[in-house]
């Protein structure tokens, strides 16, 4: 992937040199400072176009720099919340013989029995999983077989086998995947009609009291004291 350093950082700037067909991009990490790239939109698109997944380690060419070679894993890409364009590329250089830790996606395949004869539903519950390895060895899915899973089963985070040099980090006890009973008509009628029946919580209005209109205003401490010092009148 070629690339080259970034001068402006400014927003205004920024948002300028996507109009030209550039996108704003930083790398980082424990070999050297923070420094901010410039990558070209097209050439950046093809070359993720054709990876499962945004975890993709790549070879960056930095033009005119003094370490023009690096070794870096794209951490993150931002794209437009409406069109999806790309507007943000952050790089995490590493070094080729250092372990990493990413969070990979994690797949199905397969229909589970539970669903194909039960009625079931497979249910995700743990969409990305904590992978350490060498750069090299880093997968960009992990592809999990539910095909064997019942209703009621589930498949932990212990029983998912790691790609070849790869270390699955977590509890083992956590669930990844798992096969739910399906509800009933019954039950959706049921749950419909307890939340139709719940009683309504009453509003609570505070009214605030008008002074001088309930009870007498309270005394002033001086007046108080003047009253306490005052002797009691004798009755004639």
């Amino acid at each position: 992937m070629n690339a080259q350093p970034r001068s402006v950082a400014r927003r205004a700037a920024v948002k300028a040199l996507r109009s030209t067909g550039v996108i704003p991009a930083v790398i980082y990490g424990k070999i050297a400072p923070p420094q901010n790239l410039e990558l070209n939109t097209r050439e950046f698109g093809d070359a993720i176009a054709h990876h499962a997944s945004e975890n993709i380690l790549m070879d960056l060419t930095v033009k005119g720099d003094q370490r023009p070679q690096r070794l870096a894993l794209v951490q993150e890409i931002q794209h437009h919340p409406v069109s999806g364009h790309i507007l943000h590329v952050d790089f995490h250089e590493v070094a080729a013989d250092e372990k990493v830790t990413i969070n990979v996606p994690v797949e199905s395949t397969g229909e589970a029995v539970g669903v194909k004869t039960g009625g079931g539903v497979l249910e995700h519950v743990m969409f990305r999983l904590k992978v350490r390895a060498l750069p090299k060895d880093l997968p960009e899915v992990i592809v999990v077989d539910v095909t064997a899973l019942e209703i009621g089963k589930a498949i932990h985070l212990g029983e998912i086998v790691a790609p070849p040099g790869c270390e699955i980090l977590g509890h083992k006890e956590l669930t990844v995947l798992a096969v739910a009973a399906p509800v009933t008509e019954a039950q959706e009628t049921a749950a419909a009609a307890a939340a139709t029946d719940a009683p309504a919580q009453p509003e609570m209005i505070k009214e605030k009291k008008e002074e001088g209109k309930e009870g007498a205003a309270p005394a002033k401490d001086g007046d108080k004291k003047a009253d306490e010092k005052k002797p009691a009148e004798k009755k004639k």
